[in-house]
């Protein structure tokens, strides 16, 4: 063995195993996924710059539901392994009107699944406009708190909150914000991720 070869062996014994960044996975629709501006403008984006040692993971989808999300999980877990799991998906299965129960039943099974793979959750959750009925609405915002009671896992309850009635913050569709409010949903993200960090 040439003395190269020595000197570079006792390096790595010294210095031992480089260990890998931890990584936060978002897991989400079009509202984690920048749909209709640009992507760097995204509350995801913004979150990197707030995350230093850590490797952000977007696998966001636009037009996702909780039934996409359950079939794409097991993979992106598998690829990752996260240390944090930013869940935001459901608007889209209410939007649809889709089933409630199998919307809550979707969740419960992905908070498991990114637990079984040592994974801590961040649940986020969101409501429907009025247009689609009080009691309906009431459910469909009920359900995340009831995931979140019943896994035992950080929610927030409302990824829209504090700009919901700002109609000027939304790209044309009425549903998406713009880019000047991916600042705001990001500042409702770190609220609840901030002692998540902390927590490792």
């Amino acid at each position: 063995m040439s003395m190269r070869i020595k000197v570079f062996c006792l390096l790595l014994l010294l210095c031992g195993p480089v260990l890998a960044a931890p990584t936060v996975l978002v897991f989400g629709d079009s509202l984690s996924a920048a749909y209709g501006i640009p992507r760097e403008s995204g509350w995801v984006s913004l979150l990197e710059k707030r995350l230093p040692g850590y490797k952000l993971v977007n696998a966001s989808v636009s037009g996702e539901t909780t039934a996409g999300g359950l079939t794409r999980l097991p993979q992106v877990l598998a690829a990752h392994r996260p240390e944090i799991v930013i869940l935001e998906l459901g608007a889209n299965d209410g939007l649809r009107g889709l089933s409630l129960r199998q919307t809550k039943r979707n969740l419960e099974t992905m908070v498991d699944m990114a637990e079984k793979h040592g994974g801590r959750v961040l649940l986020v959750g969101m409501r429907l406009p009025p247009n689609y009925g009080q009691a309906y609405t009431r459910k469909f915002q009920a359900l995340f708190v009831d995931v979140a009671k019943s896994r035992d896992v950080r929610l927030l309850p409302f990824l829209l909150e504090g700009m919901a009635e700002r109609r000027d913050r939304f790209l044309a569709d009425g549903l998406h914000p713009d880019a000047a409010a991916q600042p705001l949903l990001l500042d409702n993200v770190w609220r609840e991720l901030k002692p998540m960090l902390k927590e490792k």
